[in-house]
């Protein structure tokens, strides 16, 4: 349910919880309970050692485990220890490091849409755009400069300066 704004300040005033005492550890604004710690359990590369270890609950196996820890470590098989790593650390700093694929679904949708685009300005130029006009024509173009030379266009510095009218060829 929304309040007004004026409503709030009264809610506020009156000793309603409001906003920082439903949003405080001290409690959440039902049941009264401590809200849940943030957990960081995965190791990253710019913050390696997590506040929490990887796995929480263990087994009667990795207990075990975690007792042979405190003893002296020379007696540890090296399976063990990796065992022991794989309880406190999700991933190894070269499992982090490693590169992903996912350049290749960027790049596989970059050159869709790319098609897509040019499936779509085909489209239009096919059926959606009139036909070129006539004056764009290779023919048209031609007689026009043709005219032009005749009509003895910019006779001075223009298109008829370059035209040799007794040859009847381009100056060179």
């Amino acid at each position: 349910m929304m309040l007004p704004k004026a409503a709030w300040s009264l809610v506020l005033r009156k000793g309603g919880r409001g906003r920082r005492g439903m949003h405080s550890s001290e409690g959440t604004a039902r049941g009264g309970g401590k809200t849940p710690r943030y957990t960081n359990c995965y190791a990253q590369r710019h913050y390696p050692m997590p506040e929490e270890p990887f796995c929480t609950e263990l087994n009667a196996e990795q207990q075990a485990l975690k007792e042979k820890e405190k003893g002296s470590w020379t007696l540890l098989t090296h399976a063990e220890k990796v065992a022991l790593y794989r309880l406190q650390f999700n991933e190894t700093f070269a499992e982090m490091n490693r590169r992903s694929n996912e350049w290749k679904t960027v790049m596989g949708c970059v050159f869709f849409f790319f098609g897509f685009a040019a499936l779509v300005i085909w489209w239009q130029r096919v059926y959606m755009f009139p036909p070129k006009p006539i004056t764009l024509t290779d023919e048209w173009k031609a007689k026009q400069l043709q005219r032009m030379l005749d009509m003895k266009v910019n006779p001075v510095q223009g298109l008829a300066s370059r035209w040799d009218y007794e040859k009847k060829q381009w100056k060179k």
